[in-house]
């Protein structure tokens, strides 16, 4: 695997408090962490019989650049660990937690970044290991959405329904032109469907109607997306947000579920790229969360736009590792 984007884990990383040596009920996260060099998965022997989880950093703010966003994405992923490392394993012995370092973006060139990821996301796939990418910005989605359609072409013979679930307060589907960026990367999926006879399924919770404008809710009219506005969390009964969610999911064969740390309220998330003081409260983005990982459909987790030089006392970063510490728990249960 050429991956000239690609730095192993920093081990110094995956250090914290330390409870006990011994008793593997006081560990914590770095006690427990596994180092995957990504030049040797090929190699790995993966007990598939335990759920096994692979961290992986993209670490480019690029697209948010092309944009016109607040920089600072590209910090995420490493912050993320800081914070995640020192969380209590709450699992039993039936997961394993691998981190594979990192992607860089080199000279600006996002869509090299994304090509690597779309790669490295096949070959975790292919060894049963559950991808968690740490952004970055969210252009992280297009690289990785072509990594899943990359193994499930292998596996199913092309005969699959891949549905994208968004946590997000934009629909992220700008026109481009010669580039893609972060606000572009679910209208390049929409294309590349369209040329390749496949089905666009396409669903965005936590929409903010400030954040699209008419010709954004025009396209995403235009290509069936289901969504809902951030309003309807706080407005509306949950059971029916859960219903619509729920038949989303029965339309699709796999899930791929990507969050954009931009949909939380800014009093949870201040450091994100564009900041929403209507966002969505994290209770309700977990409890969403859960529900869509109950029906074991989903393939693959991404969580992106976490940027710590805009961060408050890491609460963003914070509330991001508790986040993932929450999923790897829901994916063991």
């Amino acid at each position: 695997m050429d991956l000239k984007n690609y730095i192993p884990v920093d081990t110094n990383l995956w250090t914290g408090r330390v409870d006990d040596l011994e008793d593997v009920n006081s560990f914590r996260m770095h006690q427990v962490i596994k180092l995957l060099d990504l030049k040797e998965l090929k190699a790995l022997n993966v007990d598939t019989s335990k759920q096994t989880i692979c961290l992986l950093g993209y670490c480019s703010d690029v697209g948010i650049k092309r944009n016109l966003g607040r920089l600072g994405a590209k910090h995420g992923p490493e912050v993320i660990r800081s914070e995640f490392a020192s969380l209590p394993v709450s699992f039993n012995n039936n997961a394993l937690v691998y981190d594979a370092g990192n992607l860089f973006c080199i000279e600006d060139d996002l869509e090299r970044i994304q090509k690597q990821l779309e790669i490295v996301i096949e070959q975790m796939l292919n060894k049963n290991l559950f991808p968690i990418v740490l952004g970055g910005s969210h252009d992280v989605a297009y690289g990785h959405y072509n990594g899943i359609v990359k193994y499930l072409n292998k596996q199913s013979e092309g005969n699959f329904n891949l549905g994208i679930i968004n946590i997000d307060a934009h629909f992220d589907l700008r026109p481009y032109n010669k580039e893609g960026s972060s606000g572009t990367m679910f209208s390049q999926i929409a294309d590349d469907c369209f040329k390749e006879d496949r089905a666009f399924n396409y669903m965005c919770l936590g929409i903010q109607k400030s954040g699209n404008t008419k010709a954004l809710f025009n396209r995403a009219d235009s290509l069936g997306v289901d969504y809902v506005f951030a309003d309807e969390f706080y407005e509306t009964n949950h059971i029916n947000i859960s219903e619509r969610i729920k038949r989303f999911i029965d339309d699709n064969d796999y899930i791929y579920l990507t969050l954009c740390s931009d949909v939380l309220d800014s009093a949870s998330a201040p450091g994100v790229s564009a900041m929403q003081p209507l966002g969505l409260n994290p209770r309700h983005v977990l409890k969403f969360i859960q529900e869509i990982l109950n029906s074991k459909k989903v393939i693959s987790f991404d969580i992106a736009e976490v940027s710590p030089p805009l961060d408050h006392g890491k609460r963003t970063s914070k509330l991001a590792a508790i986040l993932i510490h929450r999923i790897i728990d829901a994916l063991c249960e």
